[in-house]
């Protein structure tokens, strides 16, 4: 657990794969450990695919909900163009970033107007403007653990493997179970602690 209490996150996608919900757990857990939070979201195409990237900022005297340029200290990104996308503006260079590798390839890209950059392409310039860089097929992870829809749960679990967050994980674990679907808290809690595990071995 970080104890410096102080945190800037944020977390990057497409719609549908449930960015929103994550963040607003990372802000909900922190105010139960008694920190202040502040959470903003940035949307682009208003449609199931568009680009979606929530802020969360947390401390014991955050103001702006806002993460300001080059101070990211954790990106959670969904999907990795998107992540890419922040990454370039907000990644500080002492920051972490995890990526999903499984591309959403962009309505552009899928009628031929726009060309996808090579993955390693995406994580070779991540690197280069972090200290960290944790990429996997976070959606296969899910699928595997259960359902695809848990991606924004795995990642989470992946983001607490940093010891980056400056809450106790029981905290955040508690947060899911009470935030996610009525009857869907086991299935996420398995995927976050498959995202946990597959960090560790990683860092």
């Amino acid at each position: 657990m970080n104890k410096t209490k102080d945190l800037n996150l944020i977390v990057a996608g497409v719609g549908g794969q449930g960015s929103v919900l994550a963040s607003h757990i990372v802000a909900d857990a922190a105010v139960r450990a008694g920190l202040k939070a502040r959470v903003g979201e940035t949307f682009g195409a208003a449609m199931r695919g568009g680009a979606v990237s929530s802020h969360i900022r947390i401390g014991e005297d955050v103001q702006g909900p806002l993460v300001a340029e080059d101070k990211l200290d954790i990106l959670i990104a969904l999907e990795p163009l998107e992540g890419l996308r922040i990454g370039v503006k907000y990644l500080s260079p002492t920051g972490i970033a995890i990526l999903n590798t499984k591309a959403v390839p962009s309505i552009d890209v899928n009628i031929g107007k726009a060309t996808y950059p090579e993955i390693s392409t995406i994580v070779s310039s991540l690197e280069r403007l972090c200290k960290k860089v944790v990429a996997i097929d976070a959606t296969g992870l899910s699928i595997k653990s259960g359902s695809a829809k848990t991606l924004n749960m795995l990642m989470l679990g992946m983001a607490a493997a940093t010891e980056l967050l400056p809450f106790p994980i029981e905290i955040l674990k508690e947060t899911i179970r009470e935030r996610v679907p009525k009857g869907t808290e086991d299935l996420n809690m398995k995927a976050f602690d498959v995202g946990y595990k597959a960090a560790k071995e990683l860092l």
